[in-house]
């Protein structure tokens, strides 16, 4: 990929210095410092609602609702189930910034979701990926109505769905190429998980596969001679996993599930299973892609040869695909957030993974994925963990890159105006 260069713009860190000192700000640090118990009860809240990938409807709800509470307008649950608000009535035309955090988990919706607390740790499943995320936007939604911060272009928060799993970033797919904001997004920021140290700022190419084999089955002793789904798809999963992956460029390959038959005295009728392909090169995606294929059709073949009988068949459904992209490193976005970073006096690491960044990066549109603070640990696990202690820190920043990336606020007020408290949720 060519990037051109963009003319600079002058004294980016001068910028955002001149930015953090405006009183308006101020009360939404203060806000986002003295308000950690209010975020923390948000957190746990939400990530009490089950939020499995495609199971997201409760908690946009909840989520729809607690705008409203802070005084978002326009706030409503698309078509896709993203949950939005904005932070001013929309003119229909006018450029936003998003702002968003996925509602979905990996976890089924019959898992216990039980938070336990010691002090600023909490554990359990979802609580950093993505409840710190969420709880993170509801949290900035409300210091910036508080302080009734002006930005030039208006912010819409987005709740989104499908970040997880066979979620395919649909969520994300509908903001932007079927949603009334798809041609006016200036800028996204994506909240993901914990930390202030990582922003993703590469997007990584992922291909996932669902394969299905389907049989006559049988009894294991009068039908022994049947092929076997079961071992067929064992067959063909030894064999992908047998190649050797590149290191440079990286490439990974991960069997998530497998499923098949119904009694240990049963040939089976049918077995599934599903692949994950991920690489930093897209032609290293696709050799891993045709490879899959082979290993499953020289399977079926092999088992359909040494069988009698009604024949083996096999069906690889394609249930994701996340564009591999990068952001621009002369864009104005990465230039904030290096400045922002400086500002704070924070030493921050530029990364790949993905994410719902994915998504604007891939349509060539600046979007950066963004910690919402703390320490976490155990993603994707029962014990998930989170240490909110520090997540102040991770919000100012992102409240900064934010209101630049809006075009900075509107500031008019006076000394007065500033002790009042003007514009509290």
């Amino acid at each position: 990929m060519i990037f051109r260069e963009r003319p600079k713009e002058p004294l980016p860190l001068a910028r955002i210095a001149n930015l953090a000192q405006d009183r308006a700000v101020h009360r939404a640090f203060a806000w986002l410092h003295l308000h950690e118990q209010r975020i923390r009860a948000w957190q746990k809240e939400l990530v009490a609602i089950p939020a499995p990938p495609f199971g997201e409807a409760a908690r946009a709800a909840w989520f729809a609702d607690r705008m409203l509470e802070l005084g978002l307008h326009d706030v409503h649950i698309d078509d896709a189930g993203n949950a939005l608000g904005l932070l001013r009535p929309d003119d229909g035309e006018s450029n936003v910034a998003l702002l968003s955090a996925h509602l979905d988990t990996v976890f089924a919706g019959d898992t216990d979701l039980e938070i336990r607390q010691d002090e600023s740790l909490l554990i359990g499943p979802g609580i950093s990926d993505n409840g710190a995320g969420l709880a993170g936007l509801l949290a900035l939604a409300a210091a910036i109505r508080h302080a009734d911060l002006k930005p030039v272009n208006n912010i819409l928060f987005a709740a989104n769905v499908g970040e997880e799993a066979e979620g395919n970033l649909r969520g994300m797919r509908h903001l932007f190429t079927g949603s009334p904001f798809a041609q006016r997004i200036c800028g996204t920021l994506a909240l993901e998980g914990a930390g202030t140290e990582i922003i993703v700022t590469r997007a990584l190419g992922s291909r996932r596969f669902r394969v299905e084999i389907t049989g006559p089955g049988g009894h294991a002793w009068t039908d022994s001679a049947v092929a076997n789904p079961i071992v067929a798809l064992s067959t063909a999963i030894a064999e992908v996993c047998s190649r050797t992956l590149p290191v440079r460029p990286r490439t990974t390959l991960n069997v998530g599930e497998i499923r098949g038959g119904t009694s240990v005295t049963a040939v089976a009728q049918s077995a599934e299973a599903t692949f994950d392909l991920r690489s930093t090169d897209a032609g290293q995606l696709l050799l891993l892609e045709v490879h899959l294929y082979r290993a499953v059709e020289d399977a079926v073949l092999a088992a359909n040869r040494a069988s009698s009988g009604e024949k083996l068949q096999a069906q690889i459904t394609l249930i994701g695909d996340r564009p591999a992209a990068e952001l621009d490193p002369n864009s104005r976005l990465l230039e904030t957030v290096r400045a922002v970073d400086r500002h704070l006096r924070l030493r921050t690491e530029e990364r790949l993974g993905s994410t719902d960044a994915n998504i604007p990066l891939s349509l060539g549109l600046e979007a950066v994925a963004i910690g919402a603070g703390g320490l976490a640990g155990g993603v994707h696990t029962t014990n998930e963990w989170h240490d909110t202690r520090g997540r102040d820190l991770a919000l100012r920043r992102v409240l900064l890159i934010l209101l630049d990336l809006c075009g900075n606020i509107e500031s008019d007020e006076t000394e007065s105006d500033a002790a009042s408290g003007a514009g509290q949720p």
